[in-house]
């Protein structure tokens, strides 16, 4: 199978599967698996960086308020439980390199994961049913949200955006503004975690490391970008009049069809 064809089908994953809550992470170790490849660290983190850019044009009205209404209060306080959100992960993502941590590779703890957010999808929404859901992202959302990625990064299967969501759900934020405001979280999370990985690559890469095949990293890049720009507005329309109930079943559909291949080997 020519190279170009596995980095395609990766970024192609890696672009539905980002921003939607069903963990992108859990998808790219299946495709692996059914691809008999294996990515870099890198190569994941870059392509997670393309499909999180390509968000940023399907956000006009909150990137013109950023830019243009930055002196408003409202949007400086939003600009700050963004920034909360980032310095929480980013703390913490840094504490756990410093102590070797490495993400596990093995598809059971991918179905758990999916399965216990997929469970927690179906039981929160049915809660929610017919309560009245505010429209504005709190200071508890933000910290909540901070360490919801935290726990996404821990725990392969988790989705960043699914633990995300389903948070501030939890917490009473509509889905639409729950969506934009874990999204919009996720973009300076996800670059910089990338421009991280591109750095140590350059200046110290480890030793007996194969080099990088940048050409590839791009190919994944570019291809993960414009997916996700297609999955995340339609995605965005969805949840206009629809719950998040369809992904809790994915989650734990895709759960038990992983643990049948487990138990047959």
């Amino acid at each position: 199978m020519p190279a170009w064809f596995i980095v395609a089908v990766l970024g192609v994953v890696e672009g539905i599967t980002e921003f939607l809550p069903v963990s992108s992470t859990g998808h790219l170790l299946i495709a692996e698996r059914w691809l008999r490849t294996h990515q870099s660290d890198l190569f994941n983190i870059v392509i997670q960086s393309g499909a999180v850019l390509a968000v940023l044009p399907l956000f006009p009205e909150r990137l013109r308020q950023f830019w243009f209404n930055f002196r408003d209060r409202a949007t400086q306080a939003y600009a700050g439980k963004i920034l909360l959100a980032f310095v929480l992960t980013g703390m913490g993502g840094f504490i756990l390199e410093k102590k070797g941590f490495k993400l596990p590779e093995e598809l059971k703890p991918v179905a758990i994961a999916l399965f216990l957010g997929g469970i927690g999808f179906v039981l929160v929404e049915a809660w929610l049913k017919g309560r009245a859901l505010k429209n504005e992202v709190t200071w508890a959302m933000a910290w909540a949200v901070g360490l919801g990625q935290l726990v996404a990064a821990v725990f392969p299967g988790t989705s960043r955006s699914g633990i995300t969501i389903l948070l501030c759900l939890v917490f009473g934020l509509n889905r639409p503004a729950a969506t934009e405001y874990c999204f919009l979280v996720g973009i300076p999370t996800m670059l910089a975690a990338g421009g991280w990985k591109i750095f140590k690559a350059l200046h110290h890469p480890p030793a007996g490391a194969v080099p990088e095949n940048w050409g590839m990293v791009a190919l994944g890049f570019v291809v993960s970008a414009v997916v996700s720009f297609i999955a995340v507005r339609w995605l965005l329309r969805y949840i206009q009049t629809h719950t998040f109930v369809v992904f809790g079943w994915y989650r734990i559909a895709l759960a038990a069809l992983i643990a049948a291949l487990l138990l047959v080997g």
